[in-house]
């Protein structure tokens, strides 16, 4: 897998990722990233939805935090109500 190569900005600010990289990695147009930069750093992190068992696993993991903190469906459809006005 190689995972070294060089690219340039354009006048735009848009960065080519070359293509040996984007075979490796399975990159495709509109794949979506996530920019973090530190001093000299920059770092492009994909963003990937969860599969259907990790979406679950969040879900559950949810329900159990809403419940352990005495929440209610009432207080949820009143929380999604205030931000919609």
């Amino acid at each position: 897998m190689q995972t070294l190569a060089t690219t340039k900005m354009t006048s735009k600010g848009q960065v080519v990722i070359p293509e040996s990289i984007r075979k490796t990695l399975h990159l495709n147009a509109g794949n979506q990233f996530i920019v973090v930069a530190e001093k000299d750093v920059v770092i492009l992190k994909t963003i990937q939805e969860p599969s259907l068992d990790e979406f679950s696993g969040l879900i559950r993991k949810v329900r159990r935090q809403a419940k352990a903190a005495g929440m209610k469906k009432a207080d949820i459809a009143d929380a999604i109500k205030a931000s919609r006005a």
